[in-house]
């Protein structure tokens, strides 16, 4: 049994500064032996084997922003109601009133969400914006 805090994380710093070598021996070896080929096909972005196109500038629509809020809506709901369902017992008519007001909080967002249609998710365009093919 360890007597004291430098035996006690000892074998936690050994196994730091053992992973801290072992990946800067990958990367060294990687720089030091790999080929260095470079042209315009390997400098291109990449993402899921389609070939970029367009602007990386362009804007994106308001809805894509809603949208995400929705997921952050349901992520920090899940988040909350866990540890509420664990110790629910335990505070009783407090924990209800709590989990109630915080509900209503989280149905005001999915209200705001759905009147401002990032809910809609139908392919209906906006008069006047033509497809881009």
């Amino acid at each position: 049994m360890p007597t004291s805090y430098t035996e006690l994380y000892f074998p936690v710093l050994l196994q730091a500064l053992i992973a801290m070598a072992v990946a800067g021996g990958m990367l060294a070896a990687s720089a030091l032996l790999g080929r260095k080929i470079r042209d315009r096909v390997k400098g291109s972005p990449y993402e899921c084997g389609v070939p970029p196109v367009g602007s990386p500038r362009e804007r994106f629509s308001v809805k894509f922003y809603l949208v995400a809020m929705v997921f952050i809506l349901l992520d920090v709901e899940a988040v909350f109601l866990y540890p509420w369902a664990v110790v629910y017992r335990e505070l009783r008519l407090f924990a209800f009133l709590e989990m109630a007001l915080f509900l209503v909080l989280i149905l005001a967002g999915f209200y705001y969400l759905y009147k401002k249609g990032a809910l809609d998710w139908s392919l209906q365009e906006a008069p006047g914006q033509g497809r881009e093919s």
